[in-house]
């Protein structure tokens, strides 16, 4: 099959376009021929090692499963003898989590894993655009515990966390405030944003409003600049927070009144399945900004890595080529 190879840590030029081989699923493992995945920020910090705590957990010279991506839409190939939960044919998207290779013509994950099947009408090009981010927005907004009429921020709106938080907060019933560049007003407005601050604009030194729950998705901004914006018992979401963010945000939690939501959550089936009942509602749509074909993974690492992409980065699979 063709794939995408890491060969070692670095930049973009060391992801390679390879023939290797077909995985076979064990007994409690799905063969997935892979219709579409998606490059996000998670996959290039793997890529780059950064931080180097990457090192640790997946491999200290290099990545030692090679293959990266998480995401992914495809079609049920085969099945191990011990699963029951899906059969060949079937037409899945969801995260392959930490066992990754989803930049590839196939790959195999176990039956447990974050899958659901596909929801109609829907392409596997729109489905893979959804795990990454929406799965993010909807584990720390839950845990916030939105109400109808809270105000919510929404730091980075236009990227792929940023473009599902701010649809899904509006869903459940906040009044969002967007921030992010003045280029993207229009499309986080198209998603429901009430308000748009431009970031480039606005002083957050000068910035006196308060608000209930304050998400900041891109580690962009000083925690504890943000965190006096957050009213007394609202909630601060360091959506993308690193090690020394996090033990900033361990302060803060401890010296302010206000929660800290930090760190990641494993997805799990029923997360996926409620994000279908989402995206079939129509409450929940894909913001894709470029898609790539497979043997241009590299090109599109390139691209995320400049911080501008708006939404996401969809990788098609063209088994045809």
């Amino acid at each position: 099959m063709k794939a995408i190879i890491c060969t070692k840590y670095g930049p973009p030029e060391v992801l390679q376009w390879v023939e290797t081989e077909q995985p076979v699923p064990k007994d409690n493992e799905i063969l997935i021929r892979v219709k579409a995945t998606a490059v996000n920020s998670g996959d290039c910090r793997i890529r780059r090692a950064d931080p180097f705590l990457v090192r640790l957990v997946f491999g200290f010279s290099k990545p030692r499963k090679p293959i990266l991506g998480t995401t992914l839409a495809g079609i049920v190939e085969s099945v191990g003898e011990k699963v029951t939960r899906f059969k060949p044919g079937d037409e899945v998207f969801g995260s392959a989590e930490m066992q990754m290779g989803a930049h590839a013509e196939y790959v195999c994950v176990s039956e447990k894993s974050a899958l659901a099947s596909m929801p109609p009408q829907w392409s596997f090009q729109q489905a893979a655009a959804i795990p990454f981010g929406a799965h993010t927005a909807l584990s720390f907004l839950r845990l916030a515990n939105i109400k109808p009429g809270h105000k919510v921020m929404i730091y980075g709106a236009s990227g792929a966390v940023g473009t599902a938080a701010v649809q899904l907060a509006k869903y459940f019933g906040a009044e969002v405030t967007a921030v992010c560049s003045n280029a993207s007003t229009t499309l986080v407005k198209g998603l429901g944003a009430d308000r748009v601050l431009d970031y480039t604009l606005n002083d957050f030194n000068a910035v006196t409003e308060e608000w209930d729950v304050i998400f900041e998705t891109v580690n962009k901004i000083p925690v504890r600049k943000i965190a006096r914006r957050v009213k007394k018992g609202g909630t601060l979401i360091l959506g993308a927070a690193i090690i020394k963010e996090m033990l900033q945000g361990q302060w803060i939690s401890m010296t302010r009144k206000c929660k800290v939501l930090m760190g990641t959550h494993a997805p799990t089936p029923d997360d996926m399945n409620a994000l279908k009942q989402l995206m079939i509602a129509g409450e929940l749509k894909p913001v894709i900004d470029r898609i790539y074909p497979l043997e241009n993974t590299a090109e599109a690492h390139r691209y995320v890595d400049t911080g501008r992409k708006k939404g996401n980065v969809v990788i098609v699979v063209d088994h045809a080529s």
